[in-house]
């Protein structure tokens, strides 16, 4: 485990992102931040076509979770509550879980020429490694939309399920519905959590105290991840595994 002050070395001083790192006095090459080279490059590759794409998924998966939670709120058993409790904290750690999977993999593998996802997925996540900060200065459909496009299949599935099945039926697989939902929620809003976790500014108090909980990514513990050669610490949900 690296110490803070190796820490405090290798890492970008997000509080100051047009410099690089202060322990480094003589450095004149930027080695990482928005003035970067390859960072330029990268931001240069957001089209209007993926802008375009990312704003219609977050509409309609707005939609279909709005659909969704109505029919669940509908469709409501209370003498399961523990039960849909227990699906609550399982749907943040499943996604926590594949958010540090994606997150290792975009990191890892394949190129940003690669068809559909290096533009769409690999993109992003090189970008962010040789600026960080550069996901405080997305907006929320920049900031989200992707992960909003990845839980429509899912979310359709579901309004499909309320609108065909039965009473019964839906009764009968309301606690998985509900485990869907909540997994859905919480790997839509995984990336807004990453950026909190890069922004050291005017966050809202309820963000820094469940920062500090530690019942979404904080601050400090993401930081490791962006020492170099960034092999631990992909989760950026909660970040509750350290792998």
């Amino acid at each position: 485990m690296a110490s803070e002050e190796q820490i405090f070395h290798h890492s970008m001083a997000e509080d100051e992102p047009n410099c690089n790192n202060p322990a480094d006095k003589d450095e004149v090459k930027p080695r990482w931040g928005p003035q970067h080279a390859g960072a330029k490059e990268l931001a240069g590759q957001y089209t209007a076509g993926k802008r375009f794409q990312e704003t219609v998924c977050v509409v309609v998966c707005m939609l279909l979770m709005c659909f969704n939670f109505i029919q669940l709120v509908i469709n409501f058993q209370p003498d399961i509550w523990y039960l849909i409790l227990g699906a609550a904290v399982l749907g943040i750690v499943t996604a926590d879980f594949f958010s540090g999977l994606v997150h290792w993999g975009a990191d890892t593998w394949g190129s940003v020429d690669l068809p559909i996802v290096g533009k769409a997925l690999i993109r992003p996540f090189r970008e962010h490694h040789i600026d960080p900060t550069s996901i405080t200065r997305h907006d929320f459909i920049e900031t989200n939309g992707d992960n909003f496009s990845i839980i429509i299949p899912l979310l359709t599935w579901m309004a499909y399920k309320f609108v065909t099945y039965s009473p019964a039926q839906i009764q009968a697989t309301y606690l998985w519905e509900s485990y869907v939902f909540l997994l859905s929620l919480f790997v839509s809003v995984t990336n807004q959590i990453h950026k909190w976790s890069h922004t050291y500014f005017g966050l809202p108090r309820y963000v820094t105290l469940l920062q500090d909980l530690h019942i979404v990514l904080p601050r400090k513990h993401h930081r490791v991840h962006h020492v170099s050669p960034h092999e631990t610490y992909f989760c950026i949900t909660t970040g509750w595994p350290k792998s």
